[in-house]
């Protein structure tokens, strides 16, 4: 293990206990808030929501369009891999800015076309960086995968805890079914009220290219360091 790899791992252990924390009062109270929330939504509705988004969702990861060949240069460092996928980061935080900052402006019809085109360009990003790490995206488990990456930057503190297990382990993990209401409740939890805003006349534009900058920012982080991790337990030794 060379010294930039050991640095990784003594960060990927501070990294670990952030995302295994327990949550604040204050997120607490606001995940209960939610429920409450979700609780006065009909269980019918509950069902067309999670349907729909499941299909959203299936519809871009089958996508053969986001399909790359296998980056085949095995003989690249983490470190190397790292910078790559940093760099494709920084391309898509401003095509999301752009994208958030057109539909912030064009009032609710078009905010609410952000939704779909956000979650695009988020997957878009994670099938870029699997490829970068050297994963074959037209398997199955390795969309899976993706799509648990997308969970752990955006749910809340409890369901992050969850799903960390399952990325730390995922050879253990992988045939695990997807829980779509979950994901679907999940994720439009973590970016309500700041979506809501984003609707908001005069000031949907910067909210909204400030909003889609800083969620690309995390899915990121959080990519980088979930691929970190499994670059280390499969190159043990």
């Amino acid at each position: 293990m060379n010294a930039y790899e050991q640095q990784v791992m003594h960060d990927l252990a501070t990294w670990k206990k952030a995302m295994l924390k327990e949550s604040s009062l204050v997120n607490r109270f606001s995940k209960k808030v939610q429920t409450k929330v979700q609780e006065l939504i009909p269980e019918k509705a509950h069902a067309i929501i999670t349907e729909t988004m499941k299909k959203m969702v299936q519809g871009i990861v089958v996508g053969t369009d986001f399909i790359q060949p296998v980056l085949k240069n095995k003989t690249l460092t983490l470190q190397e891999r790292d910078e790559r996928v940093k760099k494709k980061i920084e391309d898509y935080k401003r095509i999301a800015a752009v994208e958030g900052a057109g539909t912030g402006a064009g009032g609710i019809l078009l905010g609410l076309a952000d939704f779909p085109l956000l979650l695009t360009i988020k997957i878009k990003f994670l099938f870029d960086a699997a490829t970068l790490y050297g994963y074959d995206t037209s398997k199955e488990e390795e969309r899976l995968f993706l799509l648990h990456i997308f969970q752990l930057a955006f749910s809340s503190d409890e369901h992050r805890r969850d799903i960390f297990s399952i990325v730390e382990n995922w050879e253990e993990e992988k045939g695990r079914h997807m829980d779509w209401r979950k994901f679907q409740q999940e994720y439009r939890d973590y970016i309500d009220f700041v979506k809501m805003l984003q609707l908001v006349p005069f000031i949907g534009a910067p909210v909204g290219a400030y909003a889609n900058y800083n969620l690309l920012q995390r899915l990121g982080d959080i990519t980088i360091k979930c691929y970190q991790m499994r670059w280390l337990n499969e190159h043990k030794g």
